[in-house]
């Protein structure tokens, strides 16, 4: 009787342990995939902001009559946001408030949009989508 009832309880030990094991290694794999989305789209939200940045200033150091079309996507891997060029500045944050940038940019007379926007360069003063 007492073999029977230590072999059970080596048994609940040792399921136990295992069971242990799995859920740290679910777990830390979990955390790992959270890491790199979050990685992935604080990427993404400063290549949007680069580019306008970029845009921006090829317009600036042209000479009038520059004009080119350039487009901002819909969403951040789903993730919706909004994009603001003022003061000098292209802010760009999502909804959620955890991913946010503002990089300078020269002045432009305008706004983005998500989607296409245009932009040209008359009489030394940036036109965007105007």
């Amino acid at each position: 009787m007492i073999k029977r009832s230590q072999t059970a309880i080596e048994f609940l030990v040792l399921v136990s342990a295992v069971l242990f094991f799995f859920v740290v290694f679910f777990l830390t794999i979990g955390e790992n995939i959270q890491d790199k989305t979050r990685e992935n789209i604080n990427k993404i939200v400063n290549e949007i902001a680069f580019l306008v940045q970029e845009e921006i200033s090829f317009a600036s150091e042209s000479v009038d009559g520059y004009y080119r079309v350039f487009k901002i996507p819909e969403s951040l891997n789903g993730l919706e946001y909004d994009i603001d060029v003022s003061d000098g500045r292209v802010y760009l944050k999502t909804y959620n408030n955890k991913y946010a940038v503002a990089l300078p940019v020269q002045d432009v007379s305008g706004e983005i949009i998500k989607g296409e926007n245009v932009l040209r360069k008359e009489g030394g003063v940036i036109y965007l989508n105007s």
